[in-house]
């Protein structure tokens, strides 16, 4: 007997909960899966044909994503695919998948957005790659004060950092538009504690110029986000390779839109630069066509920040 496949209910939220727990290390995915007013209806599931519970979940996030002329979008994100492992091998994903992509194109989605290690699981459904480049190298040497001063974020700064954030992602291809409950919820679970990010100060009047957050994973320092002027960006390079340093991490990875600010700012944090490019990013054309959708994907400057993710 086959596995049958429905939308999700509230009495599901229990086996879902559970199901994340057993696939993945991330205590957040139901808080994330709470935001959506609609999430059971856009949560697919895969009940054991047995009777004795859900074997696979696919779940789809509509959100607000600026396409290649920086118009917000309606876009399904696909996110919290799990499967039991005794259920896996089965097809199960891939049923899931176009139960989604039936929903996500009457809900006028105009395209699907995903990102995965294992690509070969949603080729067959009809999402492709695409690249994205990230910066690394060894942590340079400290670097002397700059212009601007750097200390940690509070929650104090929120509406500041909110500010620069939506002044820098303005125009910018692929970027979400985040609400209130993004911010009191996604942000901080992908992010951590808002002390965890630096921001830059203006010496003169104050204000917030600049915010960064750096994660750390295995012997290197990450940066996911920057917002704010270019003309801080050296000095919370600098001040996140002393908190690398400080922490015993030798080697650091930038995952921010290159451009001549950024060039200019990278030996604050990288003694030797290299670029590399991955391919974790799948999108998958609905309602606007492949090419504006590879337009957007590919597009300068194109980045989907790490606290957006599903």
């Amino acid at each position: 007997m086959s596995a049958f496949v429905r939308t999700a209910t509230a009495a599901d939220d229990p086996a879902l909960a559970a199901l994340w727990r057993r696939c993945f290390v991330a205590p957040h995915l139901s808080d994330l899966h709470a935001l959506d007013p609609e999430r059971h209806r856009h949560t697919f599931v895969a009940e054991n044909p047995e009777g004795d519970g859900i074997d696979a979940v696919v779940v789809y996030v509509p959100r607000l994503i600026r396409d290649a002329a920086g118009t917000p979008q309606r876009v399904g994100g696909i996110g919290s695919v799990a499967t039991r492992p005794e259920a896996r091998g089965k097809g199960l994903i891939r049923l899931l998948l176009a139960a989604a992509e039936r929903t996500m194109t009457a809900e006028r989605c105009a395209w699907s957005l995903l990102f995965t290690g294992t690509p070969g699981v949603y080729r067959s459904s009809g999402w492709q790659e695409f690249g994205s480049t990230y910066t690394e190298g060894a942590l340079a040497a400290p670097a002397g004060p700059g212009a601007f001063p750097v200390r940690a974020a509070t929650p104090r700064d929120a509406v500041e950092v909110a500010a620069l954030h939506h002044a820098y992602n303005a125009g910018r291809p692929l970027s979400s538009l985040r609400a209130p409950e993004d911010w009191a919820v996604r942000v901080p679970a992908w992010y951590g504690p808002v002390e965890r990010s630096l921001v830059a100060v203006d010496p003169a009047s104050g204000a917030l110029t600049g915010w960064i957050v750096a994660q750390y994973a295995g012997d290197r320092v990450e940066v996911r986000e920057f917002a704010g002027a270019d003309a801080c960006l050296g000095a919370l390079f600098a001040a996140v390779g002393a908190r690398g340093r400080a922490a015993g991490l030798t080697r650091a990875r930038v995952r921010v839109p290159g451009g001549p600010g950024v060039t200019a700012a990278l030996p604050a944090l990288l003694a030797d630069a290299r670029q590399v490019t991955e391919h974790t990013g799948m999108a998958r054309p609905l309602h606007a066509t492949a090419a504006s959708v590879r337009a957007t994907v590919t597009a300068p400057g194109a980045v989907h920040w790490y606290g957006d993710s599903f």
